[in-house]
């Protein structure tokens, strides 16, 4: 479900990213595959900082199908970045992908709360979040963020996902599995 970055599959990933239902919310914007390749290579350099953590989220079958960073860490904390193609949205691909991914950030790196900034526009996206227990909304609680990421001419909702209600909602989760296997 989640690898570390490869730049060999930067070509697949361009060719899902330029997809016009995906360009518009994706971070790193590059107008070509070789732009694209340059921007992974960087992204792999901030993850060797520190930075940045970025996984490829990968089909059943072990194909790229999009990704998964945590950006701009700081004190614990970033901002998560998500974006899968086209063909491969609805699937429950990006359900399992958030879930792999803060479990390795909160239990394997140091990270205690994952920001969601999601543009007001992008109902999708708005709605994958909220279907998730462990995801709050983040706008009372944090406004000077809610203000600092709402300076420019693209308005966005904050949310967040703090490591103990993360915890708590899938051990009850993994509970409930456990319980129905016997």
């Amino acid at each position: 479900m989640l690898k570390f970055r490869d730049l060999s599959e930067t070509n697949d990933l361009y060719e899902l990213m330029i997809h016009p239902s995906v360009f518009p919310y994706v971070r790193q914007k590059a107008a070509s595959s070789e732009e694209y390749l340059f921007m992974t290579k960087q992204l792999l350099e901030e993850e060797q900082l520190g930075k940045t953590i970025s996984r490829t989220i990968t089909d059943d079958w072990g194909q790229p199908i999009g990704t998964i960073s945590l950006f701009d860490i700081q004190d614990g904390a970033g901002f998560l970045g998500t974006w899968i193609g086209a063909p491969f949205q609805g699937k429950g691909y990006n359900q399992a992908a958030k879930k792999q991914f803060l479990t390795e950030l909160f239990f394997e790196k140091d990270i205690h709360t994952v920001f969601l900034r999601i543009r007001k526009d992008n109902l999708k996206s708005k709605r994958a979040a909220q279907k998730l227990q462990y995801v709050i909304c983040a706008k009372d609680c944090h406004p000077a963020l809610y203000e600092e990421i709402n300076t420019g001419e693209i308005k966005y909702d904050l949310f967040k996902i703090p490591k103990d209600l993360f915890y708590i909602v899938t051990a009850n989760e993994n509970s409930k599995e456990e319980e129905q296997a016997m």
